[in-house]
């Protein structure tokens, strides 16, 4: 008979409680704030403390619940396996409907197809959808008139007796976010047309339970540079507000909230995005439930993922395909119904064959190889994700409510409140990227250095699109630098910043290494030096090699000396800049030292300031 007493590992050692921990952290952090130091101060409105215990989890209302089971927070399904998704644009449907072909025979199950023509006609989706299976796969329509689209496979569904509950569709209509973010207005007094024809179609497709006709495109939000936390409040306040339109329009709670479906970004902030989509779940299934349905599965999140855009560089791309991939088990591990890799050349060129194959790849990748589709919610019970996701969750309803005695999402939207909150936290990350406090790798830190533009690089896919009005305009983080970096390689001119290492050898080193990282931000070529033995050496060598920067790299002893000695070999031969703030920077300033860099440097505007001098 099997033996089944059920011993504790490590029972041997005994417990130790949290304040022995925080005994000994205290006693190695000599002295230093224990609150500056090791307490993360996210831009979401909450703190993270560097480590959780068991009972972090105390009051924590939501565990205990299973995969499938109210109120979602760990998936909504008994199962982990989303629906690998690619999208391709429709000019001739012949073309694309080629290229789905060729996308269902490389492992990618979910289709969606954006509609650039407003003539789009039956004998069009005929084409299109000629040779693929529609009971086989997902389909996604988005584009041009949708809703007339909508109508077309509606009436195929029909006229080809496909089973209602074997069409798995969804469609891009979202009057609330989509149109209303980027218009600032509804084509019609309060919308009231659009959500008749949502309401009509709603109608139309009772009886396809699979099928979406809404698609709250959450994504525009943190594309545009929102928070983690706004991301989610906003489509939950626009969830809700289609909700209370539609059921005012005498549908039911029950039929509305199965017809919703939510496209999300995944930024590269990893554990903050699976605790997002943990959130979004239980947030919303309490909303629904507070109408009541019959059944709970109405209560349901349906969540479409795609990796972040506003991430990405066009410099240094292939690590584009790093993001996306950190991005897609984020997405992956918090439990999505389907998911979309952005190609990681999609910031400067329509994505070439490659990019595309690699976008899909990465998530048959994590499906075949890594198997990440065989465990369900593997995060659950983790105290570090079980407490984001509270804090996700506490947040994100505090405003969701704040945005509800606003009237709801549209009179929001329409007060300015939605774009004013987006457009500040942009600005605060613009900031933190400006000063390295958050990085873009290639674009605000670790350049390649010998990188140029390539010649698909353009002014339009580096410039952020102006805003005009009450609208949220996506953009990248990285566009400023990378503004700043493309002038100069189209500038006909190669800038040069020379390092004149002296003093001690490991913090010449150290500073050398910083300031070439610094300079190379901007495209101009750095001329590393291991190290010099006097400063007359150093600047002789400067001299020689017409570097238009001459970075001095010492220690903050050194400089006293050997600042005001470069400053005079040099005699305004090229721009003498000191690297470091060291405490002797009065004297020197007083010697007409001026140009100092560090780590507390506003790198961008430091570095537009150098190239003005430099006439660039």
């Amino acid at each position: 008979m099997a033996n089944t007493t059920r011993e504790k590992l490590f029972a041997e050692f005994p417990p130790v409680p949290t304040e022995k921990w925080e005994e000994v952290i205290t006693a190695d952090l000599k002295g230093a704030d224990y609150e500056r130091k090791l307490v993360w101060r996210t831009g979401e409105g909450f703190n993270v403390r560097p480590y959780y215990r068991a009972e972090n989890l105390e009051g924590i209302r939501f565990l205990g619940s299973q995969a499938g089971e109210f109120p979602y927070v760990r998936g909504t399904r008994a199962h982990n396996r989303w629906h690998v998704h690619q999208t391709v644009e429709v000019a001739s449907p012949a073309e694309a409907n080629a290229e789905a072909l060729k996308l269902l025979d490389s492992g990618v199950d979910s289709l969606g197809f954006s509609i650039l023509s407003e003539e789009f006609s039956a004998a069009d989706l005929d084409v299109l959808l000629q040779g693929i299976s529609i009971p086989a796969i997902d389909l996604v329509f988005c584009g041009a008139k949708t809703g007339r689209v909508a109508d077309l496979v509606l009436a195929k569904l029909e006229k080809e007796g496909i089973a209602p509950e074997d069409a798995h569709i969804a469609f891009g209509i979202d009057p609330l976010v989509r149109n209303l973010s980027s218009k600032g207005d509804f084509c019609s007094p309060n919308g009231e047309k659009c959500f008749a024809r949502i309401a009509e179609l709603i109608r139309k497709a009772e009886g396809y339970k699979h099928i979406r006709i809404v698609t709250i495109n959450a994504r525009i939000f943190g594309n545009s540079g929102s928070t983690i936390v706004e991301e989610l409040a906003f489509a939950l306040s626009a969830g809700h507000d289609y909700l209370v339109r539609l059921t005012e329009a005498g549908l039911p709670v029950d039929l509305v909230a199965r017809k919703l479906r939510f496209a999300f970004s995944v930024t590269s902030n990893y554990f903050m995005e699976i605790a997002k989509l943990r959130a979004a779940r239980m947030l919303w299934a309490n909303i629904v439930k507070g109408y009541n349905p019959e059944k709970n599965c109405a209560c349901k999140m349906h969540i479409h993922a795609e990796t972040s855009r506003w991430n990405q560089t066009v410099y240094d791309p292939y690590v584009n395909m790093l993001r996306g991939t950190t991005e897609a088990m984020s997405a992956a591990i918090g439990g999505v119904y389907s998911l979309e890799v952005t190609p990681f050349d999609r910031a400067f060129e329509a994505p070439t064959e490659f990019a595309k194959r690699i976008a899909r790849n990465v998530e048959l990748l994590l499906k075949h190889e890594s198997h990440f589709d065989q465990v369900v919610d593997p995060a659950g019970g983790s105290y570090y994700i079980e407490n984001l996701t509270q804090s996700i969750a506490a947040e994100a309803w505090k405003l969701f409510l704040e945005i509800e005695e606003k009237g709801g999402y549209t009179a929001a939207y329409q007060a300015g409140l939605i774009v004013e909150r987006v457009k500040a936290s942009a600005a605060a990350k613009d900031k933190n990227i400006a000063t390295r406090r958050q990085i873009l790798l290639g674009a605000n830190q670790y350049p390649n250095f010998t990188e140029t533009a390539a010649a698909e690089i353009g002014a339009q896919s580096v410039e952020r699109p102006a805003a005009e009005g009450n609208v949220l305009t996506p953009y990248r983080g990285a566009m400023a630098f990378e503004a700043m970096r493309l002038g100069v390689d189209r500038s006909g001119k190669q800038p040069k910043a020379f390092m004149l290492t002296c003093g001690s050898l490991a913090m010449a080193r150290a500073r050398a290494q910083f300031s070439c990282n610094f300079f190379a931000c901007a495209g101009i070529k750095v001329i590393d030096n291991t190290f010099f033995k006097s400063v007359e050496e150093g600047v002789e060598a400067a001299v020689a090699s017409g570097a238009e920067i001459v970075v001095v790299c010492s220690s903050d002893d050194d400089y006293a000396t050997v600042a005001p000695k470069v400053k005079e070999l040099l005699a305004g031969r090229a721009i003498l800049v000191v690297a470091g703030a060291p405490a002797c920077t009065p004297e020197l300033e007083a010697q007409g030292i001026t140009n100092f860099i560090n780590v507390k440097s506003n790198v961008l505007e430091t570095l537009k300031f150098y190239l003005k001098e430099m006439g660039i």
